[in-house]
């Protein structure tokens, strides 16, 4: 039977008693169900995981006793950071979560000339704040230990000149696939454009910085499905797809 686990952001050690916050002890009662007497499993998003088990669930309190500290991990051997232009509501959502699934480490949401999505400076960090809690419910789900902080917003000529590695954005016209390419010390950092596409100038900028175009086939992709489609070739060439896994560095 599997075990539910539940990110919060404290400080853990085995022995502990930990009385989960209104959201975490909300989800455990509410979405999971459990009973006294339960098994959890706590991580805290820094590598490990905890199990324990509910001593107390009540309309007061929902309380976890940490007996076993266990050292899972869950990461790729490749490190990939991902520039990640804003799309609308549920995409950009969905975007968010299957990027932590798909072994993301470093996430940043980039503003782009084409991005329907604009976002005012008093929602900016509401908005962080909600990708960085579906990054946590992703980690959760998918049995990772680590949880990738997103950066704030970013515009696009600001981000660019920050990334190393193999540096990638995807371009349905550019004439590179993948298979071409090799990651440099196991990292990619990724490229992926608004629903309307790079512009030309855009285009222009990333080149400059060093980011090599690459297309996925034969057919324009979607923003969020281009995404995520080029993430799992690259864990498929290079990361914890392939048969053959390499240490992290």
């Amino acid at each position: 039977m599997r075990v539910s686990r539940v990110y919060v952001p404290n400080l853990l050690e085995k022995g502990q008693m930990i009385v989960l916050d209104d959201e975490a002890a909300h989800y455990v009662k509410t979405v999971l169900r459990l009973k006294q007497d339960a098994e959890i499993i706590l991580f805290n998003g820094q590598g490990g995981e905890y199990i324990g088990n509910l001593c107390e669930v009540s309309r007061k309190n929902v309380r976890v006793q940490l007996h076993q500290w266990q050292g899972k991990d869950a990461e790729s051997s490749l490190c990939i950071a991902m520039g990640l232009a804003i799309s609308r509501g549920d995409r950009m959502d969905f975007a968010v979560q299957k990027a932590i699934e798909l072994g993301v480490t470093e996430l940043s949401p980039i503003v782009t000339e084409r991005c329907v999505v604009q976002l005012n400076a008093d929602k900016v960090e509401t908005r962080i704040k909600h990708w960085q809690k579906i990054a946590e419910h992703a980690a959760e789900q998918c049995g990772r230990t680590f949880v990738p902080q997103l950066t704030s917003v970013m515009k696009l000529d600001e981000w660019l000149n920050k990334q190393t590695g193999l540096k990638l954005f995807l371009d349905p016209y550019a004439e590179n696939s993948l298979g071409n390419l090799q990651p440099q010390a196991q990292r990619v950092t990724l490229l992926t454009g608004p629903e309307g596409g790079f512009a030309e100038h855009e285009r222009i900028l990333a080149k400059s910085a060093g980011f090599i175009p690459v297309k996925l086939g034969m057919r324009i992709l979607r923003t969020e499905t281009a995404a995520l489609a080029a993430l799992a070739a690259i864990q498929t060439l290079w990361g914890d797809f392939a048969a053959i896994n390499h240490p992290r560095s």
